[in-house]
């Protein structure tokens, strides 16, 4: 049976009181709690650093066994490297390894700098590198990727095209792989807007793949509330 994951990209959000965490709610009980509501949470703090073995102790520890976390990947990899194939992918898939063998890994989000145009050979030579037996999904910020050889490289390598929303770029819903990634920027959703993104969820479970959607909203818990909504929605239960 497919699974269907809703979340928000982060959670660690204090203007989420009362609306989505009660009000006298400690900082350090957000994940807990973020979790009796929510099956995933995007993570961007490996972005930044390496995540620590206790700290993802804590995480796997503060939520419950159908819960999934799904990461970035480090800047070095995107931003400074750009993709070019080093021992750093291996050293950044080594100090995730814990949530994989726990088996709370999400699909590890790729999202490459806004600059950075399609280059098919550098894509073909990295995605190689890529451990099989964890998802990824690649959000791309440059039109030029935006092509039937990059959908051809993503679908060869089982990894998935990240449908992300964005007011300069418009990705297409091709689908290559397994399962489907959307990535929801808007600052706001109509009641019939959120009904297209259920349905859009339903197609996707109905087609045999796993569905992965997250909100962004730092400033308001509205992408928590909307993440809630879409997960108990009838139609996708």
């Amino acid at each position: 049976m497919p699974a269907f994951y809703s979340g928000t990209s982060g959670f660690a959000y204090p203007s989420w009181k009362p609306e989505f965490y009660p009000d006298k709610l400690p900082a350090k009980k957000f994940l807990s709690y973020y979790a009796t509501r929510l099956n995933a949470v995007e993570v961007n703090y490996t972005f930044r650093r390496l995540p620590s073995a206790s700290t993802l102790e804590n995480w796997v520890n503060d939520t419950h066994p159908g819960f999934v976390f799904p990461l970035k990947a480090h800047m070095r990899i995107t931003h400074i490297l750009r993709l070019k194939p080093s021992e750093f992918t291996e050293v950044f898939f080594r100090a995730i390894d814990p949530l994989r063998t726990a088996r709370r890994l999400g699909p590890v989000l790729f999202q490459l700098p806004p600059a950075l145009k399609c280059d098919e050979a550098l894509l073909a030579d990295f995605l190689a590198t890529l451990p099989r037996d964890v998802r990824c999904a690649f959000e791309f910020r440059h039109a030029s990727w935006l092509t039937d050889g990059v959908y051809g490289l993503l679908e060869k390598h089982g990894v998935a095209l990240c449908l992300a929303e964005s007011e300069k770029l418009v990705i297409p819903k091709v689908i290559t792989s397994s399962f489907v990634y959307s990535r929801l920027r808007m600052p706001e959703y109509s009641v019939e807007d959120r009904a297209e993104i259920a349905a859009g969820v339903q197609k996707v479970l109905e087609s045999g793949r796993d569905a992965y959607v997250f909100f962004k909203h730092e400033e308001t818990p509205a992408g928590a509330l909307y993440a809630e909504e879409l997960l108990r929605t009838r139609s996708i239960q």
